[in-house]
């Protein structure tokens, strides 16, 4: 599912989006230079994966998949296997209007960039002439709850605002009667950063779900898990983990301009099919784009779009 404001990139997205995938050099890029011939050296280009951060069985996945590709080079049939992969062929392509009442929940470890995401999409939703509420659930840390604070008044966007070592889930319980009272959709909920191997924290997220099914039985929700795309194959672990505890319904990947090798978005999305939502290739409030597979595939192959 896609939430409404959620619409297809344009074409200046999709050069961004292929900028910031590019490798800055070596690896996958040297082995494709050398894979022009129909049968390329198909091991050269698995270990050029594996060192993208896709990591080994999701490197012999895709040559797999590439090898069995009938015609064109060893950068086609490869090209073709990771578009296979990551585009979403489903009713979820289309932007969601079954219900005004929506919710995004972001869930991530510390520093993935939640808060800045959370105000970014904002920025998105008022543009598309909503009326969005942020919720600042993170209240482990009063300084979270003042640049979200910060954030909001940037974008001239609302708040509500949970109290410092206060309940995550009663900060969403007050968010969400205000966004009901008031007409105020999407309401997005920035959560406190929290390792996937902690049990209480993965279930306090749990409970902060219960809440919202609970106050908001009609509304489409969306989970979506923010991940550095430099964390490597860390990302993997965080969404196994996060998923198992929040339902994960999609991936914020952030900073991919930031020499991110962006082998992670392949980890996730073949062994958990986890889809890319929205990738971040900067510090502005539109540098949060929507996700475009052919330009994440060609930019991480050297092509440009």
């Amino acid at each position: 599912m896609k939430l409404a404001f959620w619409r297809k990139s344009t074409n200046e997205e999709k050069a961004s989006i292929s900028a910031a995938a590019a490798p800055s050099g070596g690896g996958i890029l040297q082995a494709l230079r050398r894979s022009l011939a129909p049968e390329p050296d198909w091991s050269e280009l698995e270990r050029a994966l594996i060192q993208s951060d896709a990591g080994t069985g999701v490197a012999a996945g895709l040559i797999s998949a590439a090898r069995e590709v009938q015609g064109g080079t060893g950068r086609e049939r490869l090209r073709t296997a990771l578009l296979d992969l990551m585009r979403e062929e489903s009713p979820s392509d289309a932007p969601s209007t079954a219900s005004s009442e929506q919710v995004i929940l972001l869930v991530g470890v510390n520093g993935a960039g939640k808060t800045t995401s959370a105000a970014k999409l904002a920025a998105r939703a008022k543009a598309a002439s909503l009326q969005p509420i942020l919720v600042a659930a993170d209240t482990f840390r009063a300084a979270a709850i003042d640049q979200l604070r910060l954030l909001a008044a940037r974008e001239g966007v609302p708040i509500a605002e949970g109290k410092p070592g206060g309940d995550p889930a009663a900060a969403i319980h007050d968010a969400l009667t205000q966004a009901s009272a008031k007409g105020l959709h999407p309401v997005i909920i920035d959560t406190a950063g929290r390792m996937q191997t902690k049990t209480g924290l993965m279930d306090e997220l749990t409970k902060m779900r219960r809440v919202i099914q609970k106050l908001a039985p009609t509304a489409d929700v969306e989970v979506l898990l923010v991940i550095d795309a430099t964390a490597g194959q860390n990302g993997l672990a965080q969404a196994s983990g996060f998923n198992r505890a929040a339902g994960v319904d999609g991936v914020i990947l952030t900073k991919l301009d930031a020499g991110a090798r962006g082998g992670v978005a392949l980890a996730v999305r073949r062994e958990l099919g986890l889809p890319v939502r929205w990738v971040g290739v900067g510090e502005r409030g539109s540098d949060l784009l929507p996700f475009d597979a052919d330009a994440f595939v060609d930019g991480l192959l050297g092509d440009a779009v």
